[in-house]
């Protein structure tokens, strides 16, 4: 084949594809092919069986750096500390495995778009066969209500109309005619063809299939979701990279000890029971678990803000987005057509509300229009319900519409000015006859019965229905419209079209023979002859109101927004500059333009093109992938089959709720509810939040753990009995640090998080003022314990004393800590004690948990501890303030010396 299918004659096609366009394949050729070409199906992903993806949860180092240490405490001996940290183990894994459980199933969504039967002409001969043996070359016979079997080019076309939303975004139906059109024709105007996985709204027609199973649009689509991979998220790669430098750091740590142990002659059992203990000193065993339920945490928080999460990762991924991709119809714009101008003679008119809701009002000048009053106005309503096909239906408080979405537009704009469809018609406007729209006729006239007359009302392109009309409506009655009239109404219309508005004019002619009811004219140019002119309207999925603000939030955020549509350029242009993604004369990239660029010189513009247009999917996968190779985090947003695989490739991949497609919320990591952009922005917020909370979360356990690791080590260099035994170390991170860390999780998001530049994804957790930080608390918090465990060892000689005085020490520190680690910046008293209820809760239990050590035989007996004096518990709580009290000295001080001189 020469030329594509949509540029070669149909006669051409059918030689080329052996078929006859009138009779299609005989039977015996049709099951040769199938045997020959295979079955027209979407070929299915392998998908990972629930063992694999369980066996994932465990690709991380942090976790397997706790399986040794567990291993490590069995083998000594000590098989409650091994156990315990084997439990968190699993319970992280069975956390993850959970969410992940429901994997990807995009393909395997497609594959069940795919009509289960088609009809199909063999041998002349009209017959149904399932649609997987549909094979190239079959005659597919098409009617209202079909979903076409495989891609096919149109032999006949009776007015019809498709559906083509789930494969180019794009909501209106679009009319199929048969001639050619040229090679460089988009993806979405090739009129000529029709899609696997798209339905016949209305008419009928013949299609000479040409594309089967993987060969199809749809089944490129299906490859590209295959070849998409969005890669690590940013948190994945940072605790990864943490948890080597945990490892390197505790394996150097444990060696330098066992060595001056060796040296010091020290036996070999208390050598290994020592490095079993720096281990657990070392490693924050509650951190992977803390993560994960910090993250499903955070996904019960966003439902509340209309966002589905379906991974956990893209939680978190969601806060360091620093580039929004976003479809236009029904995210951006309201995804339903809405009559915004209306324009007569005399009076222009400007019409609120959106999409189908009879909410609104037509003004002009600012004040409510009355369409009693305004006889033109009234006219131009009673033709814009006359002549009309569609309807509107309200249940349980929904508006729906049954019929061509511009219909119904002018349907509500009707309603809006009290005129409504089913008022017409009983105030004695009987339909009597209509001449149907076509795409060569470019309008449409219904005629009706009024004034005990036949009238008949016609719309359509301005350009036509004007050069029909030889009068204009205006408030005195009608006169004949002049050449400045004429050009006065048709440079009104220029200039809506210019304001992205779809441009309809309504007319109306008494007419002076009668005529039978229920007719269909097939030819209307005597009827559509000699017209008055009443009005123009202006129609457009209008921009969402909130759209705008979650714009702005984003520019305030450092996220740039770009829109991808498959809408016309100047569509996209218009919608952008209202909506600010784009400035006044600011550059649109078509899919044609984006077709003559390599891959390195899209990357390479790709910072400076806001709105692209015309696209398809190859083209959205191309886009993400070059804001990727900028070094971007990418989130891409959709509802078509066509964004399924840029959704997979992006970041976070975001599909619509309402009016995404299967294949779309499979591929998807974040599903919005609502449809509405302003709730992406929202999840961008929660998910900086989140982040926010996690790094908290690993300052708050790592700090403890710097601090009993330093304790361990300083008294491993003096030469004192270990000061605390493992099964306290296991305590203080599971219990007394795992706890607070947990509320933590949960702080409240920061008022100013969307005010902030998205954090480099580039960038480390532990950078030099995290190790700072760190370096600072472990000392303090080492101080503090070993303070009391030498005045206990010095002044009683106990060493159990000493250990219990230290361990509480500590565990006070810590619950005390947990306090300031809610804020790097803010003191305690600047935070809120009690902004956080849960962690203040969980503080108290948790200090009552630690009493309870020291007053229940069993525990005294597992901790080798004795009853506490007030006294002693006093000098505990004294000492275990002292770090927390500098810390927040210290915060004050570098806020001090930041701020500039006054």
């Amino acid at each position: 084949m020469t030329r594509p299918w949509h540029a070669t004659p149909v006669d051409e096609v059918g030689a080329e594809l052996g078929s006859n366009p009138a009779r299609g394949l005989s039977v015996a050729e049709a099951a040769a092919r199938l045997e020959r070409e295979g079955r027209n199906e979407i070929r299915k992903a392998e998908r990972d069986s629930p063992l694999t993806i369980f066996a994932r949860q465990f690709k991380n180092v942090v976790i397997w750096v706790l399986i040794g240490a567990a291993v490590v405490s069995v083998a000594l001996g000590e098989r409650l500390d091994g156990i315990a940290i084997l439990t968190i183990v699993i319970l992280n894994a069975l956390i993850g495995f959970l969410q992940e459980y429901r994997a990807e199933q995009a393909v395997a969504a497609l594959a069940r778009m795919t009509a289960p039967r088609a009809r199909v002409l063999r041998d002349g001969q009209s017959q149904i066969v399932p649609a997987a043996e549909v094979v190239r070359g079959d005659l597919l016979v098409l009617a209202e209500g079909d979903l076409v079997a495989a891609d096919a080019r149109l032999c006949e076309s009776a007015m019809m109309r498709v559906n083509e939303a789930p494969l180019t975004g794009e909501s209106e139906a679009v009319e199929k005619t048969t001639g050619e059109y040229p090679i460089e024709t988009a993806l979405a105007d090739r009129r000529n063809l029709v899609f696997l996985g798209t339905s016949v709204v209305s008419g009928s027609g013949l299609a000479l299939v040409v594309a089967t199973g993987m060969a199809t649009e749809v089944g490129h689509i299906a490859t590209l979701i295959e070849t998409a991979s969005s890669g690590q998220t940013p948190l994945q790669r940072k605790l990864d990279t943490l948890g080597l430098r945990l490892l390197w750091a505790c394996g150097a740590i444990v060696l330098i000890v066992f060595l001056l142990g060796l040296m010091r002659k020290a036996p070999i059992l208390e050598l290994f029971l020592g490095a079993v203990s720096l281990a657990v000193a070392a490693i924050p065993e509650g951190l992977p678990a803390v993560v994960t339920i910090a993250l499903a945490l955070g996904v019960r928080k966003m439902v509340r803000r209309k966002a589905l999460v379906r991974r956990l990762p893209a939680v978190e991924t969601l806060g360091s987005v620093q580039v929004i991709c976003t479809d236009k119809t029904g995210t951006l714009t309201v995804g339903e057509m809405t009559a915004r101008r209306l324009v007569t003679a005399a009076d222009i008119f400007n019409v609120t509300g959106e999409g189908y809701s009879a909410q609104g009002a037509i003004l002009t000048d600012g004040t409510q229009a009355d369409a009693a009053r305004d006889s033109v106005l009234g006219d131009l309503l009673l033709a814009a319900a006359a002549c009309n096909d569609a309807h509107i239906m309200v249940r349980d408080g929904k508006t729906s519409i049954a019929g061509d979405p511009t219909e119904a537009a002018l349907l509500v704009a009707a309603l809006k000015g009290g005129v409504t469809r089913e008022s017409v018609e009983a105030a004695g406007m009987p339909r009597l006859a209509v001449v149907p729209f076509t795409s060569d006729r470019k309008r449409m006239t219904v005629i009706r019965r009024y004034r005990e007359n036949p009238w008949a009302f016609v719309k359509g392109a301005p350009e036509v229905i004007i050069e029909r009309c030889t009068k204009i409506r205006i408030a005195g009655g009608e006169i004949e419209m002049s050449a400045v009239d004429r050009a006065r109404m048709l440079e009104a219309a220029a200039l809506m079209a210019n304001d992205a508005l779809r441009v309809l004019a309504l007319a109306h002619r008494r007419l002076d023979v009668d005529l039978p009811g229920a007719d269909t004219i097939s030819d209307g140019a005597v009827i559509e002859s000699d017209l008055t002119l009443i009005g123009l309207a202006g129609l457009q999925d209008p921009p969402r109101t909130e759209a705008r603000e979650a714009i702005q939030r984003c520019k305030l955020a450092g996220i740039k927004t770009v829109m991808i549509t498959g809408d016309h350029r100047e569509t996209a242009a218009a919608i952008g500059l209202e909506l600010g993604i784009v400035e006044r004369g600011g550059q649109v990239l078509a899919g044609i333009e984006l077709e003559q660029l390599s891959d390195p010189e899209l990357a390479a513009i790709v910072e400076r093109v806001c709105v692209y247009a015309r696209v398809t999917a190859e083209h959205k996968l191309r886009i993400v992938r070059a804001w990727k190779a900028r070094g971007k985090v990418v989130a891409m947003t959709g509802d078509g089959v066509n964004d399924a695989p840029a959704l997979k490739e992006a970041a976070i991949g975001v599909a619509m709720g309402i009016a995404g497609t299967e294949v779309t919320k499979q591929a998807a990591d974040i599903i919005i509810t609502d449809d509405n952009f302003a709730s992406i922005v929202a999840a961008v917020e929660e998910g900086r939040g989140i982040y926010d909370n996690v790094v908290k979360t690993l300052n708050y356990l790592m700090g403890g753990n710097a601090g009993e690791l330093t304790v361990m080590l300083v008294a491993g260099l003096i030469g004192w009995p270990l000061p605390l035994l493992p099964i306290q170390l296991l305590w203080i991170n599971l219990v007394t640090d795992g706890l607070p860390a947990l509320a933590l999780a949960t702080d409240p998001i920061e008022p100013d998080v969307l005010k902030r530049a998205p954090r480099d994804p580039q960038s480390e957790i532990i950078d030099r003022a995290f190790f700072g930080r760190l370096a600072l608390t472990g000392c303090l918090s080492a101080g503090a314990a070993l303070t009391a465990f030498a005045w206990e060892f010095y002044a009683h000689g106990n060493v159990a004393n000493a250990r219990n005085a230290a361990f509480s020490t500590l565990v006070i520190e810590e619950l005390v800590r947990s306090f300031s680690a809610r804020s790097s910046v803010r003191t305690i008293w600047e935070v809120g004690l009690f902004s956080n209820m849960r962690l203040f809760l969980v503080v108290a239990g948790s200090f009552l948990l630690q009493l309870a050590i020291y007053h229940f035989s069993v525990l005294e007996i597992l901790f080798v501890a004795e009853p506490v004096s007030i006294t002693r518990l006093g000098s505990w709580i004294l000492l275990g303030m002292i770090p927390t009290t500098v810390l927040e000295i210290s915060k004050v001080i570098a806020r001090r010396r930041a701020a500039p001189d006054s």
